[in-house]
């Protein structure tokens, strides 16, 4: 069974914001709301100083507290790789989801329901990538099976350095970003 997750080089990102434009134009985010961003972080003293931009997301983890803290299951895991859904006719809008996320990944969106980043599931299925990976004009976003050895998110986990975000949150996100 597929997991799909998505390998993010930062050595590539240059925070252009394409990858935000693309999310909220195929999915009709409303003005005020995104389901991805940028991040830009510098780590070090000088001399020796280094950032790190970054595109984040929901991180469709393995682990779901947004999942099991649904009332009603209207965020649930898809069938088709493991992603993270809200069905938003089911959802009450009691934005218990949003409190569990440690990646601040959900909103509330203005017609009462959470919302969230969904891998452009509907793309997915259609066997095109998410919107934002087939944007970006660095080329820094991989979308993938992360079960398939031979897929190249895979290749691309075992042949460079990453990490993953909140590692001691114990959720086992499926974004990870090369260093």
């Amino acid at each position: 069974m597929p997991r799909f997750g998505m390998v993010i080089d930062t050595r590539k990102c240059v925070g252009c914001q394409d990858c935000v434009i693309a999310c909220k134009t195929e999915n009709n985010i409303p003005e005020g709301y995104n389901r991805d961003w940028i991040i830009t972080e510098s780590h070090g003293k000088f001399p020796d100083i280094q950032m790190e931009i970054r595109t984040e997301r929901c991180n469709h983890c393995s682990e779901t507290p947004c999942v099991s803290c649904c009332p009603t299951g209207a965020s649930h895991i898809h069938d088709v790789g493991g992603v993270v859904l809200v069905t938003h006719d089911v959802c009450i809008g009691c934005k218990a989801c949003i409190e569990a996320c440690p990646y601040d990944a959900r909103f509330a969106h203005p017609d009462g329901y959470a919302d969230k980043c969904t891998f452009c599931i509907h793309r997915v299925e259609k066997g095109e990538n998410p919107a934002c990976v087939e944007v970006c004009p660095t080329y820094c976003m991989y979308f993938g099976d992360l079960e398939d050895p031979n897929s190249e998110v895979s290749k691309l986990l075992k042949s460079r350095k990453w990490h993953v975000n909140l590692t001691d949150a114990g959720t086992q996100p499926n974004i990870f970003y090369l260093v």
